[in-house]
């Protein structure tokens, strides 16, 4: 013991030692120009700040240098500059050039108060001074017009964003029988205004940050600042804070620097695109991050109940609501174990299947030249290629010849006497039961772990399956997302909580917040015949006709 744990310190002293050094040499190395530009002030010559700009984003066809005259009584050399694309030109036109040159006043001090730089007559809402070229580089980059004015060594800042963007639409990915239809698009702020829409709560806090040294992606926290666990949020900023890497063009890459466990293939930290679903998890004290880009949104923490569950059960009946959620866990466990108990059942235990079927599988397995393991394999393999290349294929023709293909090559696997017919049966019920998960990375984890079950189950039969399955149980225990268990409330227990897990209670039911994320306000649905007490216990109070209160 005292020789590991000595080893042990060792290597984490000299694996810390090298991180430190390698990401000293990184910083050292990668450092960017957009570093240097902050340091250099601005000149007060308009030629001269302009050709700093133009030396700074050299071969860049794209940036629009228009100069101008601003102000109507004695005007001044002045220029906006723009990105063709990324900035609205009738905006531009309109609000900036116009206004600047025949409503514009000047006045004699501008140079030295930045507030007269602020009173200009320029019509934009949003508007900031810079003094560095940085801030310059910055406006222009990020869709914004920067106004440069002989005489003035400062940059407005104007908001010009106008870039092209996809139309609200329906959500591909959890797609609902009844719900709204809208969905998350790739620009942050129309993606916060569908929170807010839904949120219209003072206490809705949005922090905004930037990640990527070279992308800058803009990146939105949402979070209720009296439900959400305050050491939560501030775990959740640190993490985010802590990305060093040269580009965040997808929520996926926040996922994977922040999640907890790296290795683990159940998805820590879920992922949506539906405005009502994220706002349904921000109610229950979790942080929603939204990150500019990308229609899908990240919610932390998370835990193994929300992965089978779907906004579609508390918009209809509580029953309807529990029968759908029941036929989704059937449906995980046939995607999970199906193609193992096959293998366990034909090659260890025939003795446990029914004699007409027994006899039905022999003359099915007659013509086969596999044992059942290889048989399985190349069927799910085969699965798993037509289903890749269904999503790859054009929409239209994805779907078709997805299914034409599973049916022509099952079918002529079986008259080829490769396959049996029942193995078809059961590859064709495995890959049902995965599409029945409305989670997309839960379905993954399910067909990744099906292989492995696979292979215990020709080793040792349904003692492997077993073995395997209480490995997975082992190491779901075991998982945390930021602190939470994965597998609670189940486990640890709450009571309260479990109504929500495997069944869905009626909503008058569910007055609390779910426990394990550490609820700021733990109620959640008032009822005046429902009384809360210090200690936080529940109880049904009613008074008798002598005004005594009686429990």
């Amino acid at each position: 013991m005292m020789k590991a744990s000595f080893f042990q310190i060792l290597k984490s002293k000299l694996t810390s030692g090298r991180k430190k050094r390698m990401k000293a040499h990184m910083s050292q190395r990668l450092k960017t120009k957009l570093d240097h530009m902050g340091e250099v002030q601005l000149p007060e010559t308009l030629a001269e700040a302009l050709k700093l700009v133009e030396n700074a984003l050299k071969t860049s066809n794209d940036m629009v240098v228009r100069e101008f005259y601003l102000g109507k009584d004695s005007p001044k050399r002045a220029a906006v500059l723009f990105i063709d694309g990324l900035s609205d030109t009738q905006l531009t036109d309109d609000f900036i050039l116009k206004a600047g040159m025949f409503e514009t006043t000047l006045h004699d001090n501008m140079q030295a108060a930045e507030d007269e730089l602020r009173r200009l007559g320029i019509p934009i809402n949003d508007l900031k001074v810079g003094k560095t070229l940085k801030d310059v580089v910055n406006t222009v980059l990020t869709g914004d017009a920067a106004v440069l004015i002989d005489g003035v060594p400062r940059v407005l800042q104007l908001n010009a964003k106008g870039w092209i963007q996809r139309g609200i639409e329906e959500a591909s990915t959890e797609s609902v029988v009844r719900g709204p239809r809208d969905s998350f698009t790739e620009t942050i702020r129309t993606n916060t205004a569908m929170i807010r829409r839904r949120l219209k709560d003072p206490n809705l806090c949005v922090e905004s940050m930037k990640v990527g040294r070279r992308s800058l992606t803009d990146i939105s926290i949402m979070y209720l600042e009296d439900i959400a666990d305050p050491k939560l949020v501030e775990e959740v900023k640190r993490r985010i804070d802590g990305i060093d890497i040269d580009a965040v063009l997808e929520s996926g890459y926040i996922e994977q620097f922040i999640e907890d466990h790296h290795i683990s293939p159940f998805p820590i930290i879920q992922n949506t695109e539906r405005p009502d679903k994220a706002v349904a998890n921000i109610l229950e004290g979790r942080v929603v991050v939204v990150c500019d880009g990308t229609p899908f949104v990240l919610i932390a923490p998370s835990v193994f109940a929300q992965f089978y569950q779907s906004p579609e059960d508390y918009y209809e009946r509580f029953l309807i609501g529990t029968l759908i959620r029941f036929i989704r866990i059937i449906s995980m466990g046939m995607a999970l174990l199906l193609p193992s108990l096959y293998i366990a059942f034909s090659s260890f235990h025939p003795e446990m299947i029914p004699s007409r079927l027994v006899i039905a599988m022999a003359a099915g397995r007659s013509t086969v030249p596999f044992p059942s393991i290889i048989e399985a394999f190349l069927m799910e393999v085969t699965m798993e290629i037509l289903r890749e290349a269904s999503v790859r294929l054009p929409g239209p023709i994805g779907p078709t010849i997805g299914i034409v293909g599973a049916l022509v090559v099952g079918q002529a696997a079986v008259q080829a006497g490769i396959v049996s017919p029942i193995m078809v049966i059961i590859v064709a019920l495995t890959t049902i039961g995965s599409f029945a998960s409305p989670s997309y990375s839960a379905a993954i984890a399910l067909r990744m772990l099906r292989f492995p079950m696979m292979i215990a189950a020709s080793l040792f039969g349904l003692y492997g399956i077993m073995l395997l399955l209480i490995l997975i149980i082992v190491h779901l225990c075991s998982l945390k997302s930021f602190g939470v268990p994965y597998l609670s409330p189940m486990t640890p227990m709450d009571i309260n909580a479990n109504k929500d897990t495997l069944i869905r209670a009626p909503l008058q039911w569910m007055f609390r917040r779910p426990a394990p994320f550490n609820p700021q306000d733990p109620i959640r649905v008032g009822d005046s015949s429902v009384q809360i007490d210090k200690e936080g216990e529940t109880s049904n109070a009613t008074k008798g006709s002598d005004g005594q209160e009686t429990k």
